[in-house]
């Protein structure tokens, strides 16, 4: 099963040079909530920039997958080159979480999406492409202060 995991504004804005632009604590919760413990994929910019969050403590993650075409090592995770080779041949439970160019990747094999709505415009450079939604069923939903959080599931077709 693949999940993609996201927070985005009113315009799909999702980040601002590599880091979020808001601060958000119960959404942090949340995130941390659903894939702690989980095998993710993320590209190699989402990595680093989780880094510079983490600093020296590990990261929450049974198992992680970095997307990159540049061959390079990785002391806490598997490097995937080929995303779309990746995602039609693994038989793990995937969460995707960033950034904008592999969730786009990850988008067609997407079986369930977690996405954070952030009320207002915020400023940043980093976008979802928008997709049309009909594709997915809701199945859960709350919100609290600034937030929706809601799950979506593929319709069977």
């Amino acid at each position: 099963m693949i999940n993609l995991i996201w927070a985005m504004d009113e315009n799909w804005l999702v980040g601002n040079n590599d880091k979020l632009p808001w601060h958000f604590p119960k959404d942090l919760t949340y995130f941390k909530n659903v894939t702690k413990d989980k095998i993710v994929l993320m590209g190699d910019l989402t990595y680093e920039s989780m880094k510079g969050y983490y600093k020296t403590k590990p990261f929450p993650f049974k198992k992680i997958y970095v997307a990159n075409l540049i061959d390079k090592v990785y002391e806490d995770a598997i490097l995937v080159k080929d995303v779309n080779h990746f995602l039609k041949n693994n038989n793990e439970e995937i969460f995707v979480i960033g950034g904008p160019t592999i969730y786009n990747l990850a988008l067609p094999y997407a079986d369930r999406l977690y996405i954070t709505f952030v009320l207002g415009r915020f400023e940043g450079n980093r976008y979802f492409k928008k997709f049309d939604l009909n594709d997915y069923q809701l199945v859960n939903y709350s919100n609290t202060d600034s937030l929706i959080f809601a799950t979506y599931e593929r319709r069977k077709h």
